[in-house]
């Protein structure tokens, strides 16, 4: 499909900047404040069980996300990815604080998750590398939209079902 230069200019930036968003995430776990120590600490404390694998994992998934989608390659597996990190989020930390961020509510991650499922549904647009390598065009739409949500969501179910154990309260 053929599609407007204002609209190739808008998935571009959107791409670019849930990208490098969630880029920036992984970075932070890897070399900001407490590192992979201290965000496996984090994970631990929170009922992920083997903190530090996970904050590898979390991290390194970020990083990969992050520039597939800048880059527009792979990008249905990418928002794939995208979409199962915010499951895990939304159920570790967010779901229990109600909607609006401000509280530490599921919003932002709920936003984020349907700009990936959208991005993967519409496809990257003409400015991406999937176009360049002529790649794309099977993997949005319908396809795209399934691969986001089902992988997505399957990766993130998965991760929480091999991984979370929150302490009882008592």
């Amino acid at each position: 499909m053929e599609l407007s230069t204002e609209l190739n200019l808008v998935l571009f930036i959107l791409r670019l900047v849930i990208g490098l968003t969630i880029f920036a995430h992984g970075w932070n776990k890897f070399f900001g404040g407490g590192r992979i120590p201290g965000t496996g600490r984090w994970f631990e404390s929170i009922g992920v069980r083997k903190g530090r694998l996970n904050a590898y994992l979390a991290a390194s998934t970020e990083l990969c996300v992050g520039l597939l989608l800048a880059a527009g390659l792979l990008t249905s597996f990418a928002s794939a990815g995208l979409i199962g990190l915010m499951v895990v989020a939304g159920w570790t930390v967010h779901r229990n604080n109600g909607f609006f961020i401000i509280k530490e509510g599921w919003e932002y991650i709920f936003v984020l998750a349907v700009i990936a499922m959208t991005i993967a549904t519409i496809g990257p647009g003409e400015w991406s590398l999937d176009n360049a390598l002529n790649s794309g065009s099977k993997f949005d739409g319908w396809a795209g939209f399934l691969i986001s949500l089902l992988l997505g969501v399957g990766a993130g179910l998965s991760q929480l079902i091999i991984f979370y154990r929150p302490k009882e309260v008592s």
